[in-house]
């Protein structure tokens, strides 16, 4: 490493270093790198502080990455980009979590001369985040999230005590997380890593994690380990070893300009149809998570494949209709398009 030319240029290759080593380096190692004598580096302690640093009990410099302040400059395209991410979350978090906004609250200051209209919404959006009326304030769940964002970066091993959906029960496992999703559809976020037991990657939803103690344990996470490969068949968080199902719909004309607006998955395909309705297909990793987005269309869409998520929806439409007491005494005029009703259902 060339040598600094004055005292900020060193300070600036000591950050880097320390960035760079997540579990540190002592001052001889930082000096051999940077081609000084290790007094230099005494000498520049006071100063490291200012960048988070502190010195351990084994004598080795580290960043304290949750206090660490990070500098970025942004055009006016980038800034809205951020803007229009902030508004996603506002509306699609239900709980409270400082740290979400005073980010969007520094950002909002940052953009007050550039661009003062952003930079109003902005700060409007941060107060919404800090309304504890419109978000549930969780210290557990703000603690957990906490401790796997230092464990994760930091790659150390964690102890984690995880809720059943079903049962209730808390298991207890260590954990070496690898990465951190957001998932809009249920307002949650799910961190992907290794538990052991057993000894496998698993995917925890953090609101479920009931507490955390991090573990003086480091780890790596394996070279071939690609979250986006991962996740790149999954609907939203769910992911298999199985080969992906071809997911087959028809969405009545009303709804196609709809659907066509958007990229709902990266597989999709989408074919036009004489009488205006569209044939959408996709190869989705776990069909059951697309249930929710499913329900959402009603009675504009209807499964054509796979059966068996075909016959769930049927299932529903049969219990729906009992819930509400809805009885067919006989079936309309057959759509060619369709080949079901709910008077199938009752023997209309």
């Amino acid at each position: 490493m060339e040598k600094a030319v004055n005292k900020a240029g060193r300070l600036s290759q000591i950050e880097s270093l320390l960035l760079a080593y997540p579990e540190g380096l002592s001052q001889a190692e930082i000096a051999r790198r940077l081609g000084v004598h290790r007094s230099t580096i005494h000498r520049y302690l006071p100063d490291l502080s200012g960048y988070g640093v502190y010195e351990t009990e084994d004598g080795r410099l580290i960043i304290d990455r949750a206090h660490y302040l990070t500098h970025i400059r942004l055009t006016l395209h980038e800034a809205l980009a951020l803007f229009l991410a902030v508004r996603m979350m506002v509306n699609r978090t239900d709980r409270h979590n400082p740290h979400a906004a005073s980010a969007v609250r520094k950002l909002g200051l940052a953009l007050q001369r550039l661009a003062p209209l952003i930079s109003r919404h902005l700060l409007r959006s941060a107060d919404m985040m800090d309304d504890q009326a419109d978000r549930r304030y969780d210290p557990v769940y703000l603690e957990v999230l906490e401790g796997l964002t230092v464990a994760w970066s930091e790659r150390r091993k964690v102890r984690i005590w995880h809720q059943h959906e079903e049962t209730g029960r808390v298991h207890e496992y260590v954990f070496a997380p690898y990465f951190i999703e957001s998932y809009p559809v249920g307002q949650t976020a799910h961190v992907i890593g290794y538990r052991e037991p057993p000894g496998a990657i698993r995917t925890f939803k953090i609101e479920r994690i009931r507490r955390i103690q991090k573990l003086p344990q480091a780890y790596e996470i394996p070279e071939d380990f690609d979250p986006h490969a991962l996740l790149a068949d999954a609907w939203g968080i769910w992911y298999t070893d199985e080969e992906p199902v071809e997911v087959v719909m028809r969405f009545h004309r009303r709804v196609a300009q709809r659907v066509r607006e958007t990229r709902w998955h990266r597989s999709e395909q989408v074919e036009e149809q004489e009488d205006g309705s569209v044939i959408w297909r996709a190869r989705v990793a776990e069909v059951q998570e697309m249930l929710p987005w499913i329900r959402g269309w009603g009675a504009d869409v209807e499964v054509l494949a796979p059966p068996e998520l075909r016959e769930t929806l049927m299932g529903e439409a049969r219990r729906m209709a009992q819930m509400y007491g809805w009885y067919v005494a006989s079936a309309p005029p057959a759509e060619p398009s369709r080949s079901s009703t709910l008077s199938d259902f009752f023997g209309g």
